[in-house]
């Protein structure tokens, strides 16, 4: 099984915190964005991964390159790394890593993760990942015939045709046969307003004869903007809330109350304050006399005398205040 991870992307929408890290290097629940989802692909392929292929920006440098070579070795599988320079559209991102779409394949765009209860069916053609959702307008989607087989894909309808979004993940047996296809677009010039789109390959594929069926996920969490990405800590905190994340080494707790689920790092400190519910403090982090709950508050932070909710602190920031609501980039001061 190959795995492609697409993620050159700049994502606009979460600045400030894309300006420093890359959006899939996050941290949702003490992990990075990427990992908990290649982790998740993993568990569902119910077979062997041999590689998986990230593709990136090149200038995200060494240390992302490294970081993401191991969360590949982490899952037992060789780490490639790809890049796209230029946003070129789906199919472009995915044909970067062609020299590693081969066999069974599964392609992931890495700013969503997901809870899903079923081994995938491998022996499938293909299979596009789908959920439920009120609003799908803003999405891509598919239709199903009598026999639950996709029959349409359709982008971002301005009528209701179907309330089954594409969540960004895909299964083909073939990759070869999927990069024939990709291929095709590129060489043709075949685009939608200017990018090569994956969904006019699925089309083609199709057309020819190719069963793609749904794969429905039991919830779909989206990190393409801080709110979205808070709420997205807070549900995986509850997935797992059966087991503490406080399991790190040297953290220092004086008269700090810990209101689980929450995530503490190594290292961090923690004086007269309260943390949690749904709160993820990052490795080496100062937190005096506060309230910290829903919220992220990465690595290498410090909050003193506020009351922090709903809110994303980048690596290094300070924040002294009172009833703070904050998205602030790495190494941000606020005294309020």
């Amino acid at each position: 099984m190959q795995i492609i991870i697409p993620m050159a992307g700049k994502g606009k929408r979460m600045r400030p915190h894309t300006l420093t890290t890359a959006k899939p290097l996050i941290p949702v629940a003490g992990k990075p964005i990427v990992q908990r989802l290649v982790e998740d692909i993993t568990k569902v392929c119910g077979q062997k991964v041999n590689e998986i292929a990230f593709i990136i920006g090149s200038d995200f440098g060494v240390e992302v390159e490294q970081s993401l070579i191991k969360v590949a070795e982490s899952q037992g599988a060789k780490g490639s790394i790809f890049y796209q320079d230029v946003a070129l559209g789906t199919a472009h991102a995915i044909m970067c890593a062609k020299d590693a779409i081969k066999g069974k394949t599964v392609v992931a765009f890495a700013d969503t993760l997901f809870k899903a209860d079923f081994i995938m069916d491998t022996e499938q053609e293909g299979v596009i990942w789908v959920q439920k959702i009120d609003d799908p307008s803003q999405f891509g989607v598919v239709k199903l015939d009598d026999k639950g087989v996709i029959s349409d894909f359709i982008e971002k309808p301005t009528a209701f045709v179907s309330d089954l979004a594409i969540i960004g993940i895909y299964y083909f047996k073939d990759g070869d046969y999927l990069k024939k296809e990709l291929q095709h677009l590129l060489d043709n010039n075949i685009t939608e307003k200017g990018e090569f789109q994956l969904t006019n390959a699925l089309e083609n594929m199709k057309a020819k004869g190719t069963k793609f069926m749904p794969g429905q996920v039991t919830e779909w969490l989206d990190c393409g903007n801080k709110n979205a990405t808070v709420y997205t800590n807070q549900r995986v905190l509850e997935f797992d809330k059966g087991k503490t994340y406080l399991k790190e080494k040297n953290i220092i707790n004086n008269n700090s109350l810990i209101i689980e689920p929450c995530f503490i790092g190594e290292n961090a400190e923690i004086s007269n304050s309260i943390i949690g519910p749904h709160a993820s403090i990052g490795a080496n982090s100062k937190i005096n006399n506060s309230l910290v709950k829903n919220s992220i508050v990465q690595k290498d932070s410090k909050v003193n005398n506020a009351n922090v909710a709903n809110s994303m602190l980048g690596v290094g920031s300070e924040v002294t205040g009172k009833n703070l609501d904050l998205s602030i980039s790495d190494y941000t001061q606020i005294i309020v």
